[in-house]
């Protein structure tokens, strides 16, 4: 799950405890309240970024070990970090640094995909439109940049009749979706303003290889809808967040778009991901309201959503 959506309802709705009221950065929803996620002590909270509290959280992901990762942008703080979590024991597992080298100040890291099977990270920079791909085991990082498939479309998105502008301009936003295949040998990703869905061997990645030889393996995956977010099943179906359509759009293996839902109240859908029993989440935050986006006013209307509903992957 995105944790764009959770950051933006905190900062704009309010998250009410009893007899309490956190700034938090990472929240848990237990009946029907945001609990501060691992404890209130992880979170800045307020105060001053430092090293020991999360900062700015984005990409929210488990991996095929019920772990839970999140990217951390580190806005304030200034650096880039992925956390790991045992949601068993609520304890940090892992803190990773990526070097300023890699992900400079400024870098927006957005979603990511694990491989839990060969221990890599696979992050979505959508201001220097790259892939950060980080050895698990030995915190090593690289940046892969520069291809065309990492840009955005030029074309407009339009949400509701209006062409979506993103600091005055119409928006063009770099690579933003990026999944992982079942068996963790294929990586998925596309522009968030874009129709092409992409794919690349994620072995190049854990073998070293150069970037050329990385641009040269990339091959159309598909087509998609304009979209934030995105994720892949064990099938080979991947489903995507519809932002003009205020839609999930299902692509089969076979490339048939579907939208599996579609309801005026899913405004902006930011993330879907898959949950126990057939659930799939996804999270409304309105996003094209907020000032980057309108170039004015925060004009979003609380309360903003978390959405589930069945799906039959099949």
């Amino acid at each position: 799950m995105s944790g764009r959506a959770t950051w933006l309802y905190q900062q704009k709705a309010g998250y009410f405890l009893p007899s309490t009221h956190w700034e938090i950065q990472l929240v848990e929803i237990k009946n029907k309240k945001a609990i501060p996620y691992p404890s209130i002590n992880l979170q800045k909270n307020g105060q001053k970024a430092s090293d020991q509290t999360i900062d700015s959280p984005l990409g929210i992901i488990f991996d095929k070990k019920n772990r839970l990762w999140v990217t951390d942008m580190g806005l304030n703080l200034g650096k880039t970090r992925l956390w790991c979590f045992n949601i068993k024991t609520n304890q940090v597992i892992e803190k990773i640094e990526i070097p300023e080298a890699i992900a400079p100040a400024g870098t927006f890291a957005q979603d990511v995909a694990i491989d839990e099977k060969n221990n890599w990270a696979y992050l979505a920079d959508i201001n220097n439109p790259g892939i950060i791909a980080i050895n698990l085991k030995t915190k090593e990082a690289r940046r892969w940049s520069g291809h065309v498939s990492l840009q955005a479309e030029n074309k407009d998105m339009v949400i509701d009749g209006k062409v979506v502008y993103f600091k005055g301009k119409p928006a063009r936003v770099a690579i933003d979706p990026i999944t992982i295949s079942a068996d963790r040998e294929t990586i998925f990703y596309g522009a968030m303003v874009g129709t092409t869905w992409y794919k690349l061997p994620a072995k190049l990645f854990r073998e070293g290889k150069s970037d050329q030889t990385i641009a040269d393996a990339v091959q159309k995956a598909g087509n998609k809808p304009m979209s934030d977010g995105a994720t892949t099943d064990e099938y080979g179906n991947h489903y995507f967040t519809n932002s003009q359509e205020h839609a999930i759009t299902k692509v089969d293996v076979k490339g048939k778009s579907s939208n599996i839902v579609q309801d005026e109240k899913i405004k902006w859908p930011d993330n879907v991901i898959f949950g126990p029993v057939g659930w799939i989440y996804v999270t409304a935050n309105q996003l094209n309201t907020t000032p980057a986006f309108t170039g004015t006013t925060d004009t979003g209307k609380a309360p903003y959503y978390i959405y589930r509903f069945k799906i039959n992957k099949r």
